[in-house]
């Protein structure tokens, strides 16, 4: 099948690499764009099946004429990927409520509008796929990145809640969650917030010179992400969920195996909150 993708934030990183596999296997690829000096070098990678759109999914108002004109005059979407998005390292007492409130803005109402302007022309049609390129920091948290897995995990929530409301519609859901990968999330994209507070210097002096050592080396292939999205959406019954990277892998199931454990070892306080004639909600 081809696809018409639109795709979230297309001028470096996962979004660019998501394009250039869907280009490359001869998809039209709709990217939206922030500064229309980019717009003609990702037109440039495919004339004709590559459109560049000028559009910043944190500017609402502007959503829905945009997908009005890309399924007039390109054509009905296929796929949304909502990838648009970046990280903020910093601690929850150091990371003031603005840039959380910023970091929010892209990461879930962005995400928000895109698919709800999207989704009636994919219901109309009763098919299609969206994506969410969460974060493995969508399925376990780390310190000092508590604004953005805060947005992760809201998505991860989201996407969740979306796929049962959408699966008798022949829309499907899928999460993406990557692991580190050799792009500038955690470079020249990454804000980072100030360090104030001597008390954090402990655990957060390392991890911010470990993460300025890995950028640049990390484990993650981000060609090969581009790959494994044309697999997502080229498959029948795609993923609810699909981890990116060994280290995505390795640390969720960590986190999942100790969530698992402490739910048993503390079972029986648990139960005991229950009324005997209680209805269960799911």
């Amino acid at each position: 099948m081809t696809h018409t993708i639109l795709i979230s934030g297309v001028s470096g990183g996962l979004g660019r690499s998501f394009a250039t596999a869907a280009l490359d296997a001869g998809h039209t690829v709709v990217g939206t764009l922030r500064k229309p000096e980019q717009i003609a070098a990702f037109e440039a990678l495919a004339p004709g099946r590559a459109h560049g759109i000028l559009l910043d999914v944190t500017d609402t108002p502007a959503i829905a004429p945009a997908i009005e004109r890309i399924e007039r005059e390109i054509g009905p979407i296929t796929a949304l990927v909502n990838n648009a998005g970046y990280g903020v390292e910093g601690t929850f007492e150091e990371t003031p409520l603005d840039t959380v409130r910023e970091q929010f803005e892209v990461n879930v109402f962005g995400v928000i509008e895109l698919t709800r302007a999207v989704l009636p022309y994919l219901r109309s049609r009763r098919a299609g796929h969206v994506v969410f390129i969460t974060s493995m920091g969508g399925l376990r948290a780390f310190p000092g990145l508590t604004a953005y897995n805060s947005t992760k995990y809201a998505v991860e929530g989201l996407a969740d809640a979306l796929r049962p409301e959408l699966a008798g519609l022949g829309i499907h859901v899928t999460s993406i969650e990557p692991g580190g990968f050799r792009t500038n999330w955690a470079g020249s994209s990454m804000t980072r917030v100030p360090r104030t507070i001597p008390d954090y210097d402990a655990l957060m002096d390392p991890i911010r010179e470990h993460r300025n050592r890995a950028s640049g080396h990390q484990l993650g292939n981000p060609d090969a992400a581009g790959a494994a999205l044309l697999t997502v959406l080229d498959a029948e019954t795609p993923p609810a969920h699909l981890m990116l990277g060994s280290d995505a892998l390795r640390l969720v199931a960590e986190a999942r195996a100790d969530f698992a454990a402490e739910a048993e070892a503390w079972r029986a306080v648990s139960v005991s909150t229950d009324f005997a004639d209680g209805i269960t909600l799911g």
